[in-house]
């Protein structure tokens, strides 16, 4: 059995739009206005919220019921527009005396809103309550805590400074004192000194995006040794800035060492904290990164005196022991040191040579009693009395001595040995 035939579409028929924005392709888009009434419907249901961020822009019409405020997150560049009715900014006037004013840090009770027509997103605010000089307080003290645990603050990841840079970055406001300050005081103590200079918003919403971004690119230049960041003094909510998470953050993780110069004394953002060098002053911070030419001169003056003196001291030593070694007696007439030792080996070779004498005249007595021993002893001597030595020669050629007449029977060779010779015979 076939399936029956699908139903036709008439060429007139528009097509069925997707319900859903992932039942959406390419062929069967929604319009605009239709995405731009989902966005209206799904932003009405939003609640109502509390929001906190920094004022960077008031329009304030005279005549308009309505008052249009800028509001900034307060580590990044993202903005919102809020709406206030003249009702609630004059709420607001009885914390705040002067009104709305750029850079206040605010918290705001507001809806979203979203114009279809143009897109865009907004906030209606019913509330605005300024953030407390207390409570900003307690937040850094918490802040400081958090990143104090994490080892952003410790003494070990201190960079020490270079005795003299090549170059000196420096991060400032556009024209301000604390550049003088710094720039001034610094050539005052080493006129060759050179300098990177950045300048940057340093208070408002802009300052931690502008110093974040200074001191990156300081920190890429292979020159810059050194990177002060400096600020006048000024209150808390204007110092803000250099206690703000991102820019502690960014200066934690430069390698270049950063020098603290914010305020005065008694002003301690966190960057004081986490820089590598603190300076209470900007003129203080000129005296860290940069030696003094007038000190450092009369420096290796005072060191090369003390060498000169050194040195003097020395060959004066030295001379005077070489005059006390001259003084010696020993050196004063040195064949002394000769003359004892050659006459003891005189006295010792005249006793060797009397020793010797005694013991070859000893010797030549007992060799001559020897002799006389000898000579007495001898059967030569024997012999020259007229004895005679009679050997009887046998067929062999063999001799004996005859001791006996029977020794040698008649006809018996003879061999007869006299004091001064030998003569044969035979026997009878």
């Amino acid at each position: 059995m076939s399936a029956p035939p699908s139903p036709q579409r008439s060429p007139a028929e528009p097509p069925r739009r997707p319900g859903t924005a992932g039942e959406t392709s390419a062929e069967h888009p929604w319009p605009v206005r239709l995405l731009a009434s989902k966005i209206d419907a799904y932003v009405a249901r939003m609640p109502w919220t509390w929001v906190e961020g920094q004022v960077v822009q008031v329009s304030d019409r005279p005549g308009a019921h309505v008052v249009f405020v800028t509001l900034r997150d307060t580590d990044t560049d993202m903005s919102l527009p809020v709406t206030l009715t003249r009702r609630v900014l004059s709420r607001l006037r009885d914390v705040l005396p002067d009104g709305l004013r750029h850079g206040a840090r605010v918290v705001v009770h507001a809806k979203p809103e979203f114009y279809a027509k143009r897109g865009s997103l907004s906030l209606a605010a019913d509330d605005v309550r300024p953030v407390g000089v207390g409570e900003l307080l307690a937040r850094l003290e918490h802040l400081k805590r958090v990143l104090a645990a994490e080892g952003l603050f410790d003494a070990e990841r201190k960079k020490p400074l270079p005795f003299l840079p090549r170059v000196v970055g420096l991060v400032c406001g556009r024209a301000s004192a604390a550049e003088r300050d710094v720039v001034d005081n610094a050539r005052l103590r080493w006129p060759a000194v050179r300098f990177e200079v950045r300048e940057v918003a340093v208070q408002g919403p802009a300052a931690v995006t502008e110093v974040s971004a200074a001191l990156r690119e300081l920190d890429a230049l292979e020159e810059v040794d050194v990177v002060v960041v400096a600020r006048g003094g000024g209150s808390v909510e204007d110092l803000l800035p250099f206690s703000n998470e991102a820019l502690v953050r960014a200066v934690a993780a430069v390698r270049t060492p950063v020098v603290s110069a914010i305020g005065h004394e008694v002003d301690s953002p966190l960057l004081d904290l986490v820089a590598d060098v603190r300076a209470s002053t900007p003129t203080d911070a000129a005296r860290r990164v940069v030696p003094d030419v007038a000190e450092e001169l009369a420096g290796v003056a005072q060191l090369r005196s003390r060498a000169r003196r050194a040195v003097a001291a020395r060959v004066e030593r030295e001379r005077s022991g070489l005059l006390a070694l001259r003084s010696r007696p020993v050196l004063a007439a040195p064949h002394v040191l000769v003359d004892g030792p050659a006459a003891e080996v005189g006295r010792l070779r005249e006793r060797t040579r009397r020793a010797l004498a005694g013991r070859l005249d000893r010797a030549a007595v007992e060799v001559e009693h020897l002799r006389a021993s000898v000579r007495a002893l001898s059967p030569r001597s024997t012999l020259l009395r007229g004895y005679a030595v009679v050997r009887a020669v046998g067929a062999d050629g063999s001799a004996r001595v005859v001791r006996d007449p029977a020794d040698a029977p008649a006809g018996t060779a003879l061999r007869v040995r006299l004091a001064d010779g030998e003569l044969t015979a035979r026997a009878g």
